[in-house]
């Protein structure tokens, strides 16, 4: 009965205009509820006994999307309420470099009726489906109601600790709703550079210090001048700060350890005498080169 097997939009609402039957509710309900409802409205007064069937074909209602450091960022149609977790094993897992922190933006302001976004399809026993290239239809009344201003929109922004809910504290683990958007920032990072084994920027994890700083990058070397190293740092304004810093003395304990923030440069300059002797032991060898104290 091609009259009423057709492709028909949802509004924000949770209704439809059923030809026939006129405006029904979809909200809260099954597809197979929802397709005998239909059935039992046909029945008696315009067919005898119909068959009706009602297929989801678009779920853009239920759109989540997640970006940042996963493996698959990208939106995800997903029914019900997923949680965190279930979208991050969706997107792949995250990504080495993920951060501590998710944020979840959501969008709390009430938005008027608009014309809807999930589709059926509802076929009948006695007609044939459309074909797949016939889009969805929608009357002029629904069409009439989608134009909403996006500006007028208001977010909400939920953070959630990624580590805590990974060691098991599911608490942590909150549920979506659609048309959310997950973003798992890269985590912060800073660098180590100079007179080091193995140079280079290393994950910032909470509560990183200038000692943790230095036996990432493997210790110094035999050429460093450790009592003169730097941290340069940025700060809010912008403007770089110079931090002079005995890394000797903090490895020993004789002065305090210094936490390390994001985008630190730990510089670790070289110190010429070193340097001078090194190059005497490696030419000549250890044992000909004979270290004479001063009185």
């Amino acid at each position: 009965m091609p009259e009423v097997s057709k492709s028909i939009r949802v509004t924000a609402a949770g209704t439809f205009l059923m030809p026939i039957l006129g405006r029904m509710k979809a909200l809260g309900k099954t597809p197979e509820g929802l397709a005998q409802e239909i059935a039992d409205g046909l029945r008696g007064d315009y067919l005898k006994d119909p068959k009706v069937s009602v297929l989801i074909r678009e779920y853009n209602s239920r759109s989540f999307f997640i970006q940042g450091a996963v493996r698959n960022p990208g939106v995800f149609q997903i029914e019900g309420r997923p949680s965190l977790l279930t979208l991050i094993t969706l997107a792949g897992g995250l990504a080495d470099n993920h951060s501590a922190l998710s944020f979840i933006i959501r969008r709390v302001k009430q938005q008027p009726e608009v014309k809807g976004r999930n589709t059926i399809e509802l076929e009948s026993s006695i007609g044939s489906k459309p074909p797949e290239a016939q889009g969805p239809m929608t009357s002029g009344a629904e069409g009439a109601t989608a134009s909403v201003e996006e500006e007028e929109s208001k977010y909400e922004l939920l953070k959630v600790n990624i580590n805590n809910l990974l060691r098991g504290n599911f608490g942590n683990n909150a549920l979506l709703q659609p048309g959310d958007i997950v973003n798992i920032p890269p985590a912060d990072v800073f660098y180590v550079a100079g007179e080091v084994k193995a140079p280079g920027s290393f994950s910032l994890k909470e509560g990183t210090t200038l000692r943790q700083a230095i036996s990432l990058a493997q210790g110094t070397n035999y050429n460093a001048a450790t009592e003169r190293a730097m941290i340069f740092r940025d700060d809010a304004s912008g403007t770089r700060q110079e931090i002079p810093v005995d890394i000797g003395a903090v490895m020993k304990g004789k002065k305090d350890d210094i936490p390390i923030l994001a985008n630190d440069i730990v510089i670790v300059p070289n110190s010429r005498m070193k340097s001078f002797g090194s190059a005497l032991i490696k030419a000549f060898g250890l044992s000909t080169v004979t270290r004479v104290p001063v009185p």
